[in-house]
């Protein structure tokens, strides 16, 4: 199992990584899903978000943008799967898990460290989606 600790990640590249990984067949955990972060202006990220957040189908039924950052993260993971509904992407889809904070379970475990400090323009996650 594959313990990823999400603090300061970039978010594309950790999904693009996670994905990869669950199609090889191992079972990954994404911890702090809500401190994972996008690079970019932070005007255009608000804007895109709020975009995606009022596009929801005929009849104001989904699919919608989750407010809750793990299902958020779970989500951009999903695109990056081929055909998440059967087959290789739908089993790869259930391998991995992703949780807001730290659970218990993994406190003792020994976690891969994604982010580094950036200097340059980001969002988090939670800031995001509050």
């Amino acid at each position: 199992m594959i313990v990823i600790d999400g603090k300061n990640a970039t978010m594309g590249r950790l999904a693009s990584y996670a994905a990869k990984q669950a199609l090889n067949g191992e079972e990954i955990a994404i911890l702090n899903a809500e401190l994972v972060i996008i690079t970019g202006n932070k005007e255009f990220i608000r804007k895109e978000f709020l975009i995606k957040r009022g596009r929801v189908g005929s009849g104001q039924r989904g699919p919608t943008a989750s407010k809750n950052p793990e299902k958020y993260l779970k989500r951009v993971i999903r695109g990056m799967l081929p055909n998440y509904r059967w087959g290789r992407g739908k089993s790869a889809l259930g391998r991995i898990k992703c949780y807001k904070g730290i659970p218990k379970a993994f406190e003792s475990v020994k976690k891969i460290s994604a982010g580094k400090d950036k200097s340059a323009k980001f969002m988090q996650l939670k800031e995001i989606l509050k």
